[in-house]
């Protein structure tokens, strides 16, 4: 029988404090970005702020305070904001995939058109001090949120192009990645699924040797306020 011994249905976690620095509109808060494959949600646990949304629906904010649940699919642009001390659980589909790969943050079109120039302008130094990871965190965040305010700007203005522009730049950006993605669903997510069917069609038999196979797991963070995209997180392996 198929088995799988990750989180449950594969869905990973995260702890995020996030960014109090003030962008260019006077809020503070993390960097606006997108996910192509994977829904993501928000528990709060501290604080208070909001997330900010735009699909081609239109503009979203929802207020976050503590006990709040927020979630949202692939393609809903999203950024946090900063009004309290705001400290979230990330929930994360596909075994963490957003924070391994499965995020286009919303640079400029001119940073987007060329896949050398958008890694240059979303990557962070690897090994270097924190005040050079933070100075290059909060470059990319203010560049982000630029992009992101000239999106909502146009999707309010009735002007749906530039939106659709992203996804497909998006979609371009993120292409290469795929079979990797794939690799990561199917011994994740899809694996979960597997190991259910198999327990379900166990049971229709009268059957329950797999009960015997329980396992207990149990972790602590395994690195403690890396730079993540929204604020400073504490990560599990898992």
């Amino acid at each position: 029988m198929v088995t799988f011994e990750g989180l449950p249905g594969a869905v990973a976690v995260s702890h995020l404090s996030v960014y109090d620095w003030p962008a260019a509109d006077g809020l503070r808060g993390g960097t606006p970005h997108l996910h192509l494959t994977c829904s993501e949600g928000y528990v709060v646990v501290a604080g208070r702020g909001s997330v900010q949304t735009l699909t081609a629906a239109g503009f979203r904010e929802t207020p976050l305070t503590p006990g709040a649940l927020v979630w949202f699919t692939p393609g809903a642009i999203h950024r946090l904001v900063n009004e309290d001390g705001l400290r979230v659980i990330v929930l994360m589909q596909n075994s963490g995939l957003p924070e391994a790969g499965d995020a286009v943050l919303t640079l400029p079109p001119r940073c987007l058109a060329d896949p050398d120039a958008y890694r240059a302008a979303a990557a962070l130094p690897v090994d270097a001090e924190e005040a050079v990871q933070e100075r290059a965190a909060r470059a990319r965040r203010d560049l982000a949120v630029e992009g992101f305010l000239a999106l909502r700007e146009a999707v309010e203005g009735g002007d749906p192009e530039p939106l659709a522009a992203f996804h497909r730049a998006a979609a371009a950006l993120v292409r290469p990645r795929t079979p990797e993605w794939r690799t990561r669903w199917e011994e994740g997510a899809a694996t979960a699924a597997a190991a259910t069917a198999g327990q379900l069609d166990a049971l229709d038999r009268g059957e329950a040797g797999h009960l015997a196979d329980a396992r207990v797991h149990a972790e602590r963070p395994a690195h403690h306020g890396r730079f993540g995209m929204c604020g400073r997180l504490d990560v599990y392996r898992t």
